[in-house]
Formats: structure tokens, C-alpha cells, sequence
């Protein structure tokens, strides 16, 4: 045998080996013999350069070193789930999964794993890179470091797409969690919190062989592509799992919603007893098609949802209430609690939402109060001990004037929330806006961050986001944490903000109710800043989905004399207030006023693209049939009762190449 197909044969060898050790959980060799046949290797590969593999066993134990990871597009969008707390909002899913849906649906019930999100991308059945969830349009590269982790394959088997993605969770186990915490212990240092955040961490880490030290592993669990030649969420389960994939074994098809609640009651008791955290159970429509029907809120599939077990609970003081200004001027009361420990963290603050909340729970300083964390991330107050009330405790009174600037607060009718009306002259509104204005799904800033926005604002450099171009280097170098090499970044990063797009920019002026995608219909559908500020409240409630409180705020935002300065300042810095020459080259008027509704299976485009033509061409897709729905765009596997319901109402069926020829 000759040294390169000796080098082949130990890298099969200890491939398997890996295999049968992270994904099996069947180890067939021991650790002594495994590391004799990899340090093998290690020497080959050594002497013989010319047999270099990126893919080879012995780049599992990292040396990479990542000083910034980069920011990449997910090439399919990450969306999360809806979170139900009870039977009846599961229920509730359910019933208008089967409105939507015809004939018989079969459900996937999958735990919930509490990890760190990760998206693996394979082509040719090698994995090309790993990308976190980041705000599911885009996330941070950290290939280098999950190649580390011995139950992600670096090289598929069996019959495998050409190109894919996966998408799962790293988790820490319990065991190798204690195991590295006892090992910091009898270092003298602190031992990390819990298992979620401390594999998070781990992905971000620069060092990667850093990575390979820990004992982190990679879950999947749904996998999204082109051509997949997949029918079903249970299916693709299966396959991922025969093409070297760690996948649970948990899940089970189930044929109706008792039996979706028989899983999640047995997985409320017996998830103590599993190696890894995780916080409820996700339960899917199987039927690939049926997922394609229901499609997509703006952020969640319809086709799933995720129920969370009840969370853990505790008891505390409450110690003081303070208050917080948001950017909008909105006043967040906050809990200062006396620290507990909850769910592996050390809780200290929990929000009190409004003044209302406030009243209904009738919580005063000194009460005794029962916190948890709702959907086990953000602590609440759920409820008042007052068998352990002070005999003296007085009624909250709601505060009358801003905590920052003195200004007396308004209510308007029909809102939960006071707000301190003094948006020009408010410090933590102006700081607020900056920081929203820089964030990541807005403008993304690189080398700027929300502490030294307000650093900025403090030291009198920037007034407002439009002053945020004016900055130079010899201003901002002598700050506090600025050195040469971040005082270039800051200011490159500001630089570079210019090319973002026109619909990111309007939802990073911070316009009240317009979030993201509100921002991007406004867009598409205005063209241009200069169009959105001349539209009267008339013209902007006639675009689909906006209404009148979201009209009015737009209207208002454009009448202040100062947001007109500063747009017309952000105007002369070539920030992107229009829809590019090249995009609007591609989109037309032609179907402007039209709703179609797409169902079925195609041929010569997907679903997304089809929906993407509609909107591209001014036309709206809507889910569901109605009498303001225009056309109909049915492919295969077209839902009998959908064509029934077009058919009564005499709404237009078409097909795919009618809708093109629409279009010509």
C-alpha cells in the first residue's frame, strides 16, 4: 500500500471511529488506540504536504485564530418559532393549520433543544461553512471553530444533495458542563453560568483549538435546499440522520393532537433525565407541501410551533422601582430585585411593563414577589406574596415626570404606555435613536456600539444620527477604549453605511410603529424618501397593511421640522434614500392593487420566487382566499378545498405560465 492510500485509509478509519464515538454513541475502539492511529496520521501528513486535506480528522483540534468574525447573508432565511406556554395555544395553532389546510395532516414532534443556533451549508458533500443565526437574514462565519466539533461530519456519506443547508443547536451536556466548571473551580477561577450561554460563548471564541477543548455538540434538525428530493419533515429526519448527522431520536410522527400532547406530557417529566437542557417541545406540520402552503409570518413558519414546559419560579425581594426612558420617549418601570439565583442565572432586574401591570398585581417596594422566566429567558413578576407584605407597604404611585429630564409624562388614549414628550431635548431618547439608527438590521455600524453611542452623545460629538458622518478620526481617538486600529474601524464602519438600502435606512430613522417590515413595504412602495414625506394620510392608508396609527406616525415624523433637517443632512452624505437604479430596474406597476394567492407545487419557479415576482411587480400575496383576492396561482397538489372557495367567489385560477404571461 503506498503512503497516499495508507493516509486515505486512516482517515476513513478514524472518520468512522468519530462517528460511532459523537453520533452513535457506540465507541468501537478505545481512546488509546484512537489517538495512536490520529497521531499516525498527524505524521504522514506532516512529511507528505503534497496530501493536504482541509477535511482530515487531524484539523479537528483547531490552532485557527478568527480576530473578527464576518458577517455573511443566509442564502435561506432563519426564522424562529412561535412559543405557546399552554394546550389551548396549541389548539389554537392547530386550528388554523387545518382552515388552511386539505385533507389529513400528520404532525412531527421534535424536543427543543436549548443551544446555540447554527446553519451548516454542504456542497458536494463537504461542509463549506457555518454560519450563526444572527437576525436570520444574516449571521457571523464560524466555520473555523465548528469544525472542531467531532459530531459535525466534515465529509457526508451516502446519497446526499449537491448543495444544502442544516440547520441545528450546539449544546454543551451536562457532563462535560460540570466537568469544566469543577476544572475552573480548582483553578480559582468562577464557574460559568449554565450550559446554553457557555456554548454560545464557545462559538465566538478566536482561538479555535480553544473550541476543541470543550465538548460541545451539534444537534440537527431541519434541513432547507433546492431539489431535495424530501416529502416529509419525518423523512428528511431519517436522511440527515444516514448521511452522518447527529439527530435525535426522540422525534415520533404523530397522527393527531393527542398524541401530540402524550409526547409533550412525557417529555415534561422525563427531559430531566436527558443529557442535554431543553426547555419544551416543537411540533411541525410533516407534510413538506402542507409547510409550503401554510408558508411564513414575518418572522415565523406557520407550519410549526413551539411549546415551552413551564418555567422555573423563585422568590424574592423587591427592593426598588425604577424607571427607564426608551427611544420613543416610552417609560419602562423596572423591578431592582434582590439577586436570586433562576435557571442557572443570577437574576437582579425584571421589567414591570406599565403602569397598569403595576395596578392589576398591586406590586409595591418591599413586597415579597414570585419571579420567573418567561419562556425561560426574560424574568417577570408573575405574582405578589402578601402573606409577607408589610403591615406600613404603600400603593405604588405611578411617577408624573421623566426620570432624566423632569418633563411631565403623557397617556394617550387606548395605550398602556407613558411617554415623556420631549424628543428633542430627552438625552436617553436621543442616545436611543442613535442606537436603534446603528443596529444591526438597520444600518450596521461596524466598530460602533450602543456604549459608545452614548459616549458620543455625552461628550457633545454627535447630536443626532446625521451627525454620526461628520465624525473623524482625531475626534473620536482620544475616547475612552479608542485606539488607533477601533478609531478607523468606527469610522470606516460609518463609511461603509452608506451603501446599505433604501428600506433598511427608513427603518433605521426610527419612524414610531414602523419596523422592519413595514419599512420594506413602505419602500417598495414609495420608491424614495422624497415620496413617503409628500404622502398625505389618504394615500399611505391605501398601501396594503398600513393603517391608520402607523399613517399618522409617518405623518408626523416628516412634519417635524428637525427630522427634515437631519434627512436632508443624511441627503448630503450620499446615505441611500432611494430604491437603487438596479433594483427598480427589475420592478414594474403592472400589477399595482392586485392579491394573488399562491398554492401548490411548480415547475419553473419556486413559491419564493413567484412571491417575489408579485411583490416585485407592486402586486400582494395574500395566505388565504378572499373576495378581495384577485387571482389564484395554482400548481400541482393545489388544495381541493382552496379551488372550491376560488370557484365559489369566481376568482381567476391560473397557472404559473399565465401569471408569466401577465407579467409580459
Amino acid at each position: 500500500m503506498d503512503i497516499q492510500q495508507h493516509i486515505l485509509k486512516l482517515r476513513d478509519e478514524l472518520n468512522q471511529h468519530n462517528y460511532n464515538y459523537y453520533v452513535l454513541d457506540q465507541p468501537t475502539i478505545s481512546d488509546y488506540d484512537f489517538d495512536i492511529k490520529l497521531k499516525e496520521l498527524q505524521v504522514l501528513e506532516d512529511q507528505h504536504p503534497e496530501f493536504a486535506d482541509e477535511h482530515s480528522p487531524t484539523k479537528r483540534v483547531g490552532g485557527t485564530i478568527t480576530k473578527n468574525f464576518e458577517t455573511v447573508a443566509h442564502e435561506h432565511r432563519m426564522y424562529s418559532l412561535d412559543n405557546s406556554y399552554s394546550k389551548e395555544d396549541v389548539l389554537d395553532w392547530e386550528a388554523r393549520v387545518r382552515k388552511a389546510i386539505d385533507g389529513d395532516v400528520q404532525f412531527v414532534c421534535e424536543l427543543k433543544y436549548d443551544g446555540a443556533s447554527i446553519s451548516l451549508t454542504y456542497e458536494n458533500g463537504t461542509l463549506l461553512k457555518a454560519v450563526t443565526r444572527g437576525d436570520g437574514v444574516q449571521g457571523d462565519d464560524v466555520t473555523a471553530n465548528i469544525r472542531t466539533i467531532r459530531s459535525v461530519p466534515l465529509r457526508l456519506k451516502g446519497d446526499y444533495p449537491s448543495k444544502f443547508d442544516i440547520r441545528g443547536e450546539i449544546v454543551l451536556p451536562f457532563e462535560g458542563f460540570n466537568k469544566m466548571n469543577e476544572e475552573r473551580i480548582e483553578i480559582g477561577e468562577e464557574p460559568y453560568r449554565n450550559p446554553r450561554n457557555t456554548a454560545s460563548g464557545s462559538l465566538k471564541l478566536q482561538d479555535s483549538a480553544e473550541v476543541a477543548k470543550r465538548p460541545l455538540e451539534c444537534l440537527l434538525y431541519n434541513i432547507v435546499g433546492n431539489n431535495l428530493n424530501i416529502n416529509t419533515q419525518f423523512e428528511s429526519l431519517e436522511k440527515a440522520r444516514a448521511w452522518g448527522f447527529k439527530v435525535p431520536k426522540a422525534a415520533i410522527v404523530a397522527n393527531s393532537i393527542d398524541e401530540v400532547f402524550e409526547f409533550i406530557d412525557y417529555w415534561n417529566i422525563h427531559r430531566h433525565n436527558l443529557p442535554y437542557e431543553t426547555d419544551g417541545v416543537v411540533v411541525k406540520i410533516n407534510d413538506l407541501h402542507q409547510q409550503d402552503e401554510l408558508g411564513y409570518t414575518a418572522k415565523s413558519p406557520r407550519w410549526a410551533v413551539a411549546y415551552k414546559f413551564k418555567a422555573e419560579q423563585v422568590s424574592t425581594r423587591l427592593n426598588e422601582i425604577t424607571y427607564q426612558v426608551g427611544r420613543t420617549g416610552a417609560i419602562t418601570p423596572v423591578a431592582n430585585l434582590e439577586p436570586v439565583e433562576l435557571a442557572g442565572t443570577t437574576v437582579k432586574r425584571a421589567s414591570l411593563h406599565n403602569a397598569d401591570q403595576i395596578a392589576r398585581l398591586d406590586i409595591r417596594e418591599g413586597d415579597e414577589v414570585f419571579v420567573e422566566k418567561g419562556g425561560e429567558i426574560i424574568p417577570k413578576i408573575i405574582a405578589v406574596d402578601f402573606s409577607k407584605r408589610p403591615a406600613d407597604s404603600q400603593p405604588t404611585e405611578y411617577i408624573k415626570n421623566c426620570p432624566e429630564c423632569g418633563t411631565a409624562l403623557v397617556r394617550n388614549e387606548g395605550e398602556v404606555l407613558h411617554y415623556c414628550p420631549n424628543y428633542n431635548g430627552c438625552q436617553p431618547q436621543i442616545i436611543g435613536r442613535i442606537q436603534h439608527f446603528i443596529s444591526r438590521k438597520a444600518m450596521d455600524i461596524e466598530g460602533l456600539g450602543g456604549e459608545t453611542v452614548a459616549l458620543l452623545v455625552k461628550e457633545g460629538l454627535i447630536h443626532d444620527y446625521s451627525d454620526l458622518y461628520m465624525l473623524t478620526k482625531d475626534q473620536v481617538i482620544g475616547l475612552e477604549r479608542m485606539a488607533e486600529k477601533s478609531s478607523d474601524n468606527l469610522i470606516n464602519g460609518i463609511e461603509a453605511s452608506k451603501q446599505i438600502p433604501f428600506e433598511r435606512v427608513l427603518y433605521a430613522i426610527g419612524i414610531r410603529y414602523v419596523g422592519e417590515t413595514v419599512a420594506k413595504k413602505l419602500a417598495n412602495h414609495y420608491k424614495s424618501i422624497d415620496n413617503l414625506q409628500q404622502a398625505t394620510l389618504i394615500d399611505l392608508v391605501t398601501v396594503d397593511e398600513i393603517g391608520m396609527r402607523i399613517a399618522e406616525s409617518v405623518v408626523d415624523f416628516f412634519n417635524s421640522e428637525q427630522n427634515q433637517t437631519i434627512i436632508n443632512r443624511l441627503r448630503s452624505f450620499d446615505v441611500q434614500l432611494e430604491i437603487c437604479a438596479e433594483k427598480l430596474a427589475n420592478q414594474t406597476n403592472k400589477l399595482e392593487g392586485q392579491a394573488f394567492v399562491v398554492s401548490g407545487v411548480f415547475e419553473s419557479v419556486s413559491r419564493d420566487e413567484l412571491k417575489k415576482l408579485i411583490e416585485d411587480n407592486g402586486g400582494r400575496v395574500a395566505s388565504s382566499i378572499s373576495s378581495k383576492t384577485n387571482y389564484v396561482i395554482a400548481g400541482d397538489n393545489m388544495g381541493p378545498s382552496k379551488r372550491t372557495k376560488a370557484e365559489q367567489l369566481q376568482i381567476p385560477i391560473i397557472s404559473e405560465y399565465d401569471f408569466m404571461s401577465l407579467l409580459k
